[in-house]
């Protein structure tokens, strides 16, 4: 875009250039270079020291101007790292029972939501747990009734103690044994109720524990699978954040609180903004470096654990002479500035070498190589087309 604001300036300017040719009345414009004293008579209007453009040439290419301000301008440190989210935000759903995969209801990418079946699971073994409960809760349905047969007898004084204390315990034991199963199907997503009413579920469903994106399926349908084996990774990326790493020799300059600016290698446009909320106290090994975690300001949905970023880290605000972005050209190793002069119904531009410090908000702050009066006025845009026309004048003084 910056381009096409150029080209349509330069053919503004030119379109100026041609009305005063229609006139038959060329503009004659001096120049005056450092290396000769001698009036050079063109119609381009710049040379190797200065770029002259006529009052309607200024306004044609709207030329703003402004002396050097003082703002607040933040240090920053570089660091680079990825997008990762917090453990209790990530799960790995894995099987209780050695079980075949009966079914899969999800795919990789699926929004999902907490409790969501991702897969059904069928194995004799689940079959037997249902029946091992289902006699042990038949067997304590008894002995409880023996239980409280004996109390009342044993109440009466005409049972034994010892037949009493016997039934209790057969009792006792009974109802750990069918808390235990309960534990089982309970982990195994199995209705005990249902169970007590006679019903044998022929596969068990595999749910989600946390809402998220299902980030990887690692099974096939059919394919057996041994307890504690991880079927499905769930991603939770709501609380996606930066994790950036800091070397040891800026380590000291970051504190939370502090503005994180980066951008994710997949679309280096687009800046996204965070706020340092951890330090990490220890250093990794290689490199020496610590974990710094930013929480991110304007999350969008693209944003994905792993993605590589860069970012840097404001760490100091302090006042410095700066000026807007388009104010600067770079010309070879070296940046430039220029300054403005209104002589009459002309305006002098002369390049000025800078040194560019830290960007911030559209605004450079920039140390002059050598020091001007502070009255001294700047343009702050425009500095692409002043820095081609400058060079143009060096073409034509060349031959």
């Amino acid at each position: 875009m910056t381009q096409f604001k150029y080209i349509i300036i330069l053919m503004a300017v030119l379109g100026l250039s041609a009305c005063k040719n229609d006139t038959n009345s060329k503009e004659e414009v001096t120049y005056s270079n450092s290396k000769t004293d001698k009036n050079i008579s063109k119609e381009e209007d710049s040379h190797g020291d200065e770029v002259m453009l006529t009052d309607a040439q200024f306004k044609a290419l709207q030329m703003e101007t402004s002396v050097l301000t003082l703002r607040n301008m933040s240090g920053y440190v570089e660091a680079n790292g990825e997008l990762e989210v917090p453990p209790q935000n990530e799960a790995a759903v894995t099987a209780v029972i050695g079980a075949n995969v009966n079914s899969i209801e999800v795919i990789e990418g699926d929004k999902i939501e907490k409790n969501q079946v991702l897969a059904y699971l069928s194995h004799p073994n689940i079959i037997s747990i249902e029946t091992n409960y289902l006699n042990a809760f038949s067997n304590s349905s008894f002995l409880k009734n023996n239980y409280e047969r004996q109390k009342k007898l044993y109440k009466a004084g005409v049972g034994s103690g010892m037949n009493f204390q016997k039934a209790e315990s057969e009792y006792q034991a009974s109802k750990a044994v069918v808390k235990g199963l309960e534990a089982q199907l309970k982990l195994l997503n199995l209705s005990a109720s249902g169970i007590q009413k006679g019903n044998i579920y022929q596969r068990v469903a595999l749910r989600s524990p946390i809402e998220g994106y299902v980030q990887k399926v690692e099974v096939k349908t059919g394919q057996y699978v041994d307890p504690q084996t991880e079927l499905f990774e769930i991603v939770d990326t709501h609380h996606v954040h930066a994790d950036l790493m800091v070397f040891e020799k800026d380590a000291q300059k970051i504190k939370k609180g502090q503005t994180v600016r980066f951008n994710v290698q997949s679309d280096t446009e687009k800046e996204l903004v965070a706020t340092v909320y951890s330090v990490g106290k220890t250093f990794e090994e290689n490199p020496k470096a610590i974990h710094v975690h930013a929480e991110i300001e304007n999350k969008n949905g693209n944003l994905i654990p792993g993605m590589y970023i860069r970012g840097k880290i404001e760490v100091e605000t302090s006042k410095t002479q700066a000026i807007p972005e388009g104010a600067i050209v770079k010309d070879g190793d070296s940046f430039f500035v220029f300054t403005v002069e209104n002589e009459g119904e002309n305006w002098s531009f002369k390049p000025v070498e800078i040194i560019k410090g830290v960007t911030s908000d559209g605004w450079v702050a920039i140390t002059l190589k050598t020091p001007l009066d502070a009255s001294v006025t700047f343009a702050v845009n425009n500095a692409y087309y002043l820095i081609a026309e400058l060079k143009k004048g060096d073409s034509v003084h060349s031959h």
